[in-house]
């Protein structure tokens, strides 16, 4: 029920579609006589917003503390046990569709970990996502990407696929089970830089101790930060993206799924960030 909730809360609350959503409503106002000045007005004042809000780096704003929270991963040089994929960068159906892998923006997920495959060639490599929707089932992306490794010459016995999970939260409850990971193995765990706090909060709550592997930066960092965008379009999309994350923690926290608003680095006794 979760999940359907928020999936169809989610769709109102998205900030590009409240907006349009605003601006509709005033215009639909505007045909009615008394109300015809109120409804220009709030037209105008969400026409501006929206605006404001797709060319300034408000944005950036928003998503540079999801992205910052965790640092870039650093190789000590012990060894890598395993490899998670979480989904959400390929299109499954689309992919299916074409016979051949259509990724999104979030490719990088992808692309790092074939990248890591070559790297720790002994290293278990589980990709996790489902293809639930709320309207019903979807093509599973797992098997999907599964396949397309299958195709680079990653030897399938390394392969674990986690094909059931909808959520961030069932992904990790999905992975462990079938990772079954014993004490003291390494796994790294491959999700967008903005996705990692929430990422990192539901596998603590289950158990599963991971390092985090940051990748598909939606930020410049630094200076960068400050440049407004070339296209409304541009700055809303990352807007929703943001946005949906804050809620997403906030969400998760609140019904149990995390134990910590904001999932970050742990501490160790000697006082430096585990990883």
């Amino acid at each position: 029920m979760f999940y359907y909730l928020s999936k169809v809360a989610w769709f109102f609350a998205t900030p590009s579609n409240l907006l349009v959503s605003l601006i509709l409503l005033g215009l639909i106002l505007a045909l009615f006589k008394r109300l015809r000045t109120f409804g220009i007005g709030l037209s105008l004042v969400f026409t501006l917003a929206t605006i404001a809000l797709g060319l300034l780096p408000i944005a950036s704003y928003i998503l540079l503390p999801l992205e910052e929270r965790f640092p870039a991963f650093r190789d000590d040089g012990r060894p890598i046990n395993g490899i998670i994929l979480l989904g959400g960068a390929v299109e499954a159906s689309d992919s299916k569709a074409r016979g051949s892998l259509v990724a999104n923006e979030s490719a990088e997920r992808v692309l790092d970990t074939i990248q890591l495959a070559h790297r720790y060639p002994s290293a278990r490599i589980l990709i996790s996502g489902g293809g639930g929707t709320v309207f019903g089932d979807g093509a599973a992306e797992a098997p999907v990407i599964a396949e397309y490794f299958r195709s680079l010459g990653i030897d399938p016995a390394r392969i674990l696929v986690e094909d059931r999970s909808r959520t961030t939260a069932e992904n990790a409850v999905y992975s462990q089970e079938l990772a079954k990971p014993r004490e003291g193995e390494r796994w790294l765990l491959v999700t967008s830089a903005w996705h990692m706090p929430r990422a990192v909060g539901v596998f603590e709550k289950v158990g599963f101790p991971i390092i985090p592997y940051p990748v598909d930066f939606r930020t410049a960092g630094g200076a960068g930060t400050h440049r407004p965008f070339a296209f409304v379009s541009e700055g809303l999309r990352r807007l929703d993206i943001g946005a949906k994350e804050w809620a997403g923690l906030i969400g998760y926290y609140a019904t149990g799924r995390t134990a910590r608003l904001f999932p970050g680095p742990q501490v160790s006794a000697g006082g430096r960030a585990s990883r």
